[in-house]
């Protein structure tokens, strides 16, 4: 049976295409019932239309707290049958409330090899920093900012030339196919 996947997104939706692109050609048995954005006029949303995928707008202005917010998120997933949350580039930190309704079952792209720079602007950190070495993780999302359990990683070099933009591309390329491959893994241990 195939698992219901959610994702929340907030820019381009590329990791999301690479969701839906494995679960077109059968390299990932889930069915993405539902994308959530905060964002009205998010791409992401472009690439889900005409599917049988929901695509739900839920900002925040419209609510008067961040868990009011993350209630009526978390809602529409629950509305969607939703077992497996899926973070990409959803560019709002979540609450407890939220974690605790979706326990071990929320995971979120990250470009960076955490512990190492979390939070925004990951690849710049990393040039900053002078690292040689940086790359992708993919974690539980726990209450601590990418801080949860990390479920796999890969590494990406940092070229000497490298600018923000460069680096970046390499990280997102990679973070592709990590995301598919840690959904591969969970779905192949559904109940």
């Amino acid at each position: 049976m195939k698992r219901k996947i959610g994702v929340l997104v907030s820019g381009r939706g590329s990791n999301l295409q690479a969701m839906i692109d494995a679960c077109a050609v059968g390299e990932l048995n889930a069915k993405i019932t539902v994308v959530i954005s905060d964002k009205p006029d998010a791409p992401a949303l472009r690439r889900v239309e005409g599917t049988s995928t929901a695509a739900v707008v839920v900002e925040r202005k419209s609510y008067q707290t961040a868990e009011e917010f993350d209630s009526a998120v978390a809602s529409v997933l629950e509305e969607h049958g939703v077992e497996i949350v899926v973070l990409a580039g959803f560019m709002r930190v979540l609450g407890p409330g939220f974690i605790h309704r979706f326990r071990d079952r929320v995971i979120n792209i990250h470009p960076s090899l955490l512990p190492s720079f979390p939070g925004l602007n990951a690849q710049r950190q990393a040039l900053l920093h002078g690292v040689k070495i940086t790359g992708c993780s993919v974690h539980l999302v726990n209450e601590t900012l990418d801080g949860g359990p990390i479920l796999a990683q890969t590494a990406v070099p940092v070229l000497p030339d490298d600018t923000e933009e460069s680096l970046s591309a390499r990280i997102l390329k990679e973070e592709h196919k990590l995301l598919v491959k840690v959904l591969q893994e969970m779905c192949a241990c559904a109940p």
